[in-house]
């Protein structure tokens, strides 16, 4: 093993020498950097030493915590080829499993599997032992049933589509065993849940593995069970990042009634804003666009009326939207609320294909573009074919950028992997390199912009985080010849690579 984590540090000072600035922290705050970090650390410090370039830490301003959590304990199909390949992963996977219990997992990509059908309930009942399965597809956006699954659910040929949502039937009308979007709530509230300690575990791996990566904070988009267990984790030990939780719409009420807003909390874990879906992906076929193609999952009136709630609730919205047509709907939304109130930061998430027109409305309006660099790699194929005539203005950071429009990045994860190193390529050198549109590329100062400055900003940290400056909570991403070797929250060592 050529990685260690180190002890956490106590509120002594501490001196970050050999690393490019030098940089000295007390009670984790910054206190100097640069040529003062010495004298201001005192020679009582405690000194780390670390080689490469200190940047501030980097956030991932997108990410599914308790998604990550979930791969760990259920089926992991990333990266299967074939559908033979997924079928096999099944299988084995279900093999030991009880002849009552449910086979879940995700991660399954059609589209890399040489054929972009879909999958269907045959398929699965094949290799499921005739259990329920409930596979959702890498994306999330889509889940893959078993005729077991569908009968517990109570889906047949007469069950209507709810809203927002799709149930594919073949030539009779029957259930295929591809669910899309809202649909798949009608299944997925059937699976039976981890217990808090399976999550618990899971998810203090997650939070390690992250720091890994180098991020010293993550803008998580869960359920309420993910805050509870992220709330558990807190109380035994300091987390290994820092987490923003934007909670998701089905609890606005409950937020409303409390009298919750947005900064709750403390600087490790604390709650920003309010997620919506507007549509659905690209890769399910279900991103709404000006063409009329796709899925809207919330009606107009009702997400006119959710931006007006939030706006008087004081908690900030996060509006995913994928499709062009369903980025002007949120522009629509949001522009009347451009003061709301002082801490009022409204963002689109993903903005994968936004009209140019509506790109200026977006920065007069104060709209970030939460974005994921990294899905531009994977979705680059897809996107050309079923979007041919608009990826001139897809996935779109540097005409964003040039408009006015705040970026801030993140991953998506556990869609794309959470390597902010990843997306930092994604966004700047991997798109000149493929010469998709490369006149959209970021200069690789905005895109680790967009990963620090910007992500602060994006959760109202802007004062704290994103900038190696006293005073600021020391968070400290520190990298060498390309790669992470050392990430610092608050002042802690909590990865580091060993020196060789």
């Amino acid at each position: 093993m050529d990685t260690f984590a180190t002890p956490l540090s106590s509120i002594s000072p501490v001196l970050f020498t050999g690393c490019n600035p030098e940089v000295a922290a007390f009670d984790g705050r910054i206190v100097a950097v640069g040529a003062g970090a010495r004298a201001a650390a005192g020679r009582g410090a405690e000194v780390v030493r670390l080689r490469g370039t200190a940047w501030p830490g980097l956030i991932d301003s997108h990410i599914h915590l308790e998604g990550l959590a979930e791969i760990k304990l259920t089926l992991d199909l990333t990266g299967a080829k074939t559908l033979a390949e997924s079928l096999t992963r099944v299988k084995e996977w279900a093999k030991p499993l009880p002849k009552s219990a449910w086979v879940v997992g995700a991660g399954w990509y059609n589209d890399a599997w040489g054929s972009a059908a879909f999958p269907t309930r045959e398929h699965l009942d094949r290799v499921a032992g005739g259990r329920p399965a409930y596979l959702r597809r890498k994306d999330g956006h889509s889940a893959w049933v078993s005729s077991a699954a569908l009968r517990v659910a109570g889906i047949d040929r007469t069950t209507e589509d709810p809203p927002g949502g799709a149930i594919d039937r073949d030539d009779r009308g029957e259930p295929t065993g591809i669910l899309r979007e809202t649909a798949m709530l009608l299944a997925w509230r059937h699976v039976p849940p981890p217990s808090d300690g399976e999550l618990d575990r899971a998810m203090a791996r997650v939070l390690t593995e992250l720091a890994r990566f180098g991020l010293t904070g993550a803008h998580s988009m869960d359920s309420a069970r993910g805050l509870g267990s992220l709330q558990r984790l807190a109380q035994r030990e300091p987390l290994a990042v820092r987490v923003v939780y934007n909670l998701p719409l089905s609890d606005l009420e409950h937020a409303e009634r409390m009298g919750v807003r947005s900064g709750w909390g403390d600087p490790w874990l604390r709650i920003w804003g309010v997620k919506a879906f507007l549509d659905g992906s690209l890769g399910s076929r279900t991103a709404e666009m000006l063409d009329g193609s796709g899925v809207a999952r919330l009606p107009q009136e009702t997400l006119v009326e959710t931006v007006e709630r939030c706006a008087r609730a004081e908690l900030n919205v996060c509006l995913h939207a994928i499709g062009d047509g369903a980025v002007r709907r949120a522009v629509d939304a949001l522009t009347p609320h451009r003061d709301a109130w002082s801490r009022w930061r409204p963002r689109i998430e993903h903005a994968q294909c936004v009209h140019p027109k509506d790109m200026p409305r977006m920065a007069k309006a104060g709209i970030i573009a939460s974005m994921q660099p990294i899905h531009a790699v994977a979705d680059r194929e897809l996107a050309d074919a079923m979007w041919p005539q608009v990826t001139a203005s897809a996935y779109a950071w540097r005409a964003l950028e040039k408009a006015g429009v705040r970026l801030a990045f993140g991953s998506d994860s556990p869609v794309e992997t959470a390597d902010p190193l990843a997306g930092i390529e994604a966004a700047t050198a991997w798109r000149r390199a493929a010469n998709w549109h490369p006149e959209l590329a970021l200069t690789r100062a905005s895109a680790l912009r967009a990963y620090t400055s910007g992500a602060a900003y994006a959760a109202g940290m802007e004062n704290e985080a994103g900038a190696l400056r006293p005073g600021r909570l020391c968070d400290v991403t520190v990298v060498d010849r390309g790669r992470v070797v050392a990430t610092i929250a608050g002042g802690r060592v909590t990865w580091r690579r060993r020196l060789s």
